[in-house]
């Protein structure tokens, strides 16, 4: 177990609190348009504002390449941050981050005050888990809270080098993600099922690999399934393949056999004449796919499967589409997956990125009893592997 801000004493300190203010914004106007990210942080900030900390919030945006471009500027953040807690919020814009001005406001700071800094992506350091940026950054507190779950993957100067100079513990939303993740995959109540979709087979191997000594079921779909589909012998047509995964896929298929894990692929698809919402298409069997189409979404008695599978799980996990679920004629699939979730009495945990973004676009988002806010950090836990913004964190 890792320390939390309930396990330390706040009257009086300041707080450098790294969260994931790293939200979607439209292209034309830099206005925010998802704000999920920012709410997520809210509950850690006011418990640290509550009980007699001031805050300094630090944050990554978008990806600036070779230091500070202030289309990435974390001013809009700091204004819808200010409306959602209803409390002032100090910004101060510095392409070097931490400078006189930041750290004369950092010293001026007074419990129940909020500060938030420029984007830390400015300084090209971060990245790189500079020792100098992350010691500037301690510089401005007395304790370091990390929230940024979804930021956890990566050993970046304000993620996981910081903790070398202040004593580090997590706030309420890293240490829900860990607790979630953390059970579903060592303590999980059984049966213990997992999907996995979306289009890249290399990201999900190692996944893959650890979760077939861990669920009773996996199931397989979107994108990725074809190569093990191909790796059985079947026509896929022009649907999406890593031919170079082919001997391993063999080798999982049969590790599941040898582990008594029940593997699923889908039985049928929808295929389509190319990729695009209005082309042409129709369901084949899994087993006698059209050469001259590409299959973009699972059928009808693929999703009966799958949802007999998910009606006996006590414990789900869910990371990756069945289908193209961008486009509404191949979304079906993934759409009727989170319907089976949403209906099941099973801990249901989805890991993120697009699979978030399927439940949250299918209205189901509050039927689910964890949606992870990291996809990538979600995965590496998944893997099994140790994540640097929680290793760094005080036991």
């Amino acid at each position: 177990m890792k320390k939390t801000i309930r396990d330390i004493e706040l009257k009086g300190k300041k707080a450098v609190c790294r969260v994931d203010f790293n939200v979607p914004q439209d292209k034309e106007t830099g206005a925010i348009t998802d704000d999920t990210r920012i709410r997520a942080a809210v509950p850690t900030i006011e418990y640290l504002l509550r009980n007699g900390a001031a805050v300094i919030l630090m944050s990554h945006l978008g990806r600036p390449k070779d230091g500070p471009d202030m289309k990435y500027s974390l001013a809009p953040v700091a204004a819808r941050l200010e409306e959602i807690l209803g409390t002032p919020v100090r910004f101060i814009s510095s392409p070097v981050v931490v400078d006189d001005a930041v750290r004369k406001a950092a010293k001026e700071l007074k419990a129940g005050e909020v500060l938030l800094l420029e984007n830390v992506r400015f300084v090209p350091e971060e990245t790189k888990n500079g020792e100098a940026f992350a010691k500037e950054l301690a510089s401005l507190g007395d304790l370091f809270v990390n929230d940024a779950f979804g930021s956890a993957h990566r050993a970046h100067s304000s993620t996981a080098g910081i903790a070398a100079f202040l004593p580090a513990v997590s706030g309420f939303l890293m240490e829900k993600e860990v607790r979630f993740l953390g059970d579903a995959v060592e303590n999980p109540e059984r049966p213990f099922v997992a999907i996995l979709g979306g289009a890249k087979i290399g990201d999900k191997i190692p996944v893959i690999e650890n979760l077939l000594n861990k669920v009773d079921t996996l199931i397989v779909g979107g994108g990725m399934a074809f190569t093990f589909l191909k790796a059985k012998g079947y026509e896929i047509g022009k649907s999406l393949v890593d031919d170079e995964k082919i001997e391993l896929a063999k080798e999982l298929l049969a590790k599941a056999r040898e582990k008594n894990v029940r593997f699923l692929l889908p039985v049928d698809v929808v295929m389509a004449d190319e990729f695009a919402n209005d082309s042409p298409s129709a369901v084949y069997d899994a087993n006698a796919m059209d050469p001259n189409r590409m299959g973009l979404d699972i059928g009808p008695a693929t999703i009966r499967l799958f949802r007999g599978a998910l009606q006996e799980a006590k414990t789900v996990v869910w990371n990756g589409p069945m289908g193209v679920f961008e486009m509404d004629n191949f979304a079906k699939g993934t759409n009727k997956i989170a319907e089976a979730l949403a209906e099941s009495k099973a801990v249901t945990i989805i890991g993120g990125g697009d699979s978030a973004a399927a439940v949250k676009k299918a209205g189901l988002s509050d039927k689910m009893t964890h949606i992870s806010t990291g996809g990538g950090a979600s995965l590496e836990f998944l893997e099994g592997k140790g994540l640097p913004g929680v290793d760094c964190l005080m036991d």
